[in-house]
């Protein structure tokens, strides 16, 4: 009996041996999955060495050793009686043990057989003779990393962005907003000094009348940064913020420099793509309107440096004026028989003044801005009557073009800020005056000349008074002369390349800024 029972039991570990063995006969990509935990196998193999110094595993009681909630343990005892029973009853208990044993399966992650991986699967004595100790801490290995599947870090392939939860990107965008946001201030900050601060050189002047205009005779500051023809330069309007003043370069950028006292560069704007033929202020102090060869025409924010508005021509911008009532309204001239009145509100041309010539040299508003004066390159062979040509600003009709007689052309024009005249600068190498007033008649008796324009489009500028006529030169000086008796009063040799324009301070007495035709800006007193 005793031998029976023996023979049994054996019976039934061989029979639990073979349906382990058969859930082990799986392909080589599960068994190459199950090595990528690298390690495990020593410490399996020490765990169960010393369970079988501790424990005494008897028939199927292998079972006990599965960790986790769902583990199955057989009873041995009453798999034994079964087996005493009958051979039939022997191949039920069978079929039951293996439907105990799939059901242990189902809990396994992906539904894959456990198999050891303390033997290599190429040893010959091993292929096919697995014993359930050599099974059991695998299983238990499984279920430990089902349980801790999700702390287990997940490999990124190359190329794909991992997932970031939108709490986690919300709070990154709100940080990195933060910091744009301080230097934004910061720099806003910055800005407002330009026109809020005011130059401690011209304060002592703002509570006064500008007296008698001066001669400058000395150099103050010569400021560098250019790397063209400076084509013009021009001080603020406003008297607080006198100390700016701008430059328009042939090298695409116009700049605002600190001229009183420092001579630092404030302000580079490189909004053009094309030489800046010319730039001036707006009334209000606040902004700048360019004009330049990339066919547009810009408003800029003089305390922020942002651009306003730009506008396409269409042509080479070669002159920019604001209305003087309406600085909404500004007019464009260049390489065109046109020049466009622009509404900077609606970035549209409002008016369009079509005269037959080739180009506009300049424009002129007169005192009440009902009417202008453009100044063009055409010249016929016996009359001049296109030359210098007077307009309605708000019918768009030529009001007079027989004003200029002679064969020169007129590269800049000149309001007297008290009289009602203006004066041209010509080609003839001379100042010529003209009446404001209709029907525009040229002063034969006074002329200013002493200086050379030789085909540069040199400009003249009256002082804040109106007593000094100041003009540059081809040869790089600058010429102050009496307006009332045309008498030369002084000649400044500024530079010596040509110099194309001479700006007096609407301020300080006898200070003046000069530029030339090498990208140098100098300023005198």
């Amino acid at each position: 009996m005793i031998l029976r029972d023996v023979g049994h039991h054996t019976e039934c570990h061989q029979r639990m041996s073979s349906l382990v063995a058969y859930e082990d006969s799986e392909s080589e990509d599960d068994s190459l999955d199950q090595k990528e935990g690298g390690g495990s196998a020593s410490v399996q193999t020490g765990y169960w060495e010393q369970a079988k110094d501790n424990q005494d595993v008897r028939g199927c009681k292998f079972f006990e050793a599965m960790p986790g909630p769902h583990v199955f343990t057989a009873d041995p005892d009453r798999t034994m009686l079964q087996y005493h029973e009958n051979i039939s009853e022997r191949n039920s208990s069978s079929l039951q043990l293996q439907s105990c044993f799939d059901r242990e399966i189902k809990y396994t992650p992906q539904n894959k057989p456990f198999r050891d991986i303390t033997a290599p699967l190429s040893s010959p004595g091993t292929q096919g003779k697995l014993s359930p100790l050599q099974t059991l801490p695998h299983m238990a290995e499984r279920f430990s990393d089902a349980s801790n599947t999700a702390k287990r870090p997940r490999s990124v392939p190359p190329g794909v962005r991992p997932y970031i939860p939108k709490r986690h990107r919300l709070a990154t965008s709100e940080e990195k907003a933060d910091y744009p946001a301080e230097q934004a201030e910061g720099t806003q900050s910055r800005n407002s000094q330009i026109l809020s601060n005011v130059s401690a050189k011209v304060k002592p002047y703002l509570a006064h009348k500008p007296g008698a205009a001066g001669i400058p005779r000395r150099l103050l500051m010569s400021l560098g940064g250019h790397q063209g023809p400076v084509n013009t330069v021009q001080w603020c309007p406003v008297p607080h913020l006198s100390h700016l003043l701008l430059s328009a370069s042939m090298d695409k950028t116009f700049k605002v420099w600190d001229g009183a006292e420092s001579g630092q560069c404030l302000r580079v704007h490189t909004c053009h793509t094309g030489a800046v033929r010319d730039a001036c202020w707006t009334p209000c102090g606040r902004r700048l309107l360019s004009g330049s060869f990339d066919n547009t025409a810009v408003i800029t924010d003089v305390e922020t440096g942002q651009q306003v508005v730009k506008l396409d021509n269409q042509f080479k911008v070669m002159c920019v004026v604001p209305h003087p009532s309406s600085p909404e309204i500004f007019l464009t001239g260049g390489h065109s028989s046109t020049v466009k009145a622009w509404d900077s509100r609606s970035c549209k041309v409002v008016k369009v003044y079509k005269a037959g010539i080739q180009q506009t040299l300049d424009i002129l508003f007169l005192r009440d801005g009902v009417n202008f004066i453009t100044s063009s390159d055409c010249v016929s062979r016996d009359s001049a009557d296109r030359t210098l040509i007077a307009w309605d600003y708000q019918t768009t009709a030529r009001v007079s073009n027989q004003i200029y007689h002679e064969r020169y052309t007129c590269p800049s024009l000149a309001l007297h800020p008290l009289e009602e005249s203006f004066v041209a600068q010509t080609n003839g190498n001379y100042v010529a005056v003209f009446s404001s007033q209709r029907p525009y008649r040229m002063n034969k008796r006074r002329r200013y000349d002493g200086h050379k324009v030789e085909g540069y489009s040199v400009q003249c500028e009256f002082s804040l008074d109106g007593s000094i006529l100041a003009s540059g030169s081809s040869t790089g000086s600058a010429h102050f002369y009496d307006y009332q008796n045309a008498r030369m009063l002084h000649t400044l040799r500024a530079h010596s390349q040509p110099c194309l324009c001479v700006s007096q301070h609407p301020v300080l007495p006898a200070t003046a800024a000069t530029c030339d035709w090498a990208g140098e800006i100098k300023v005198w007193h």
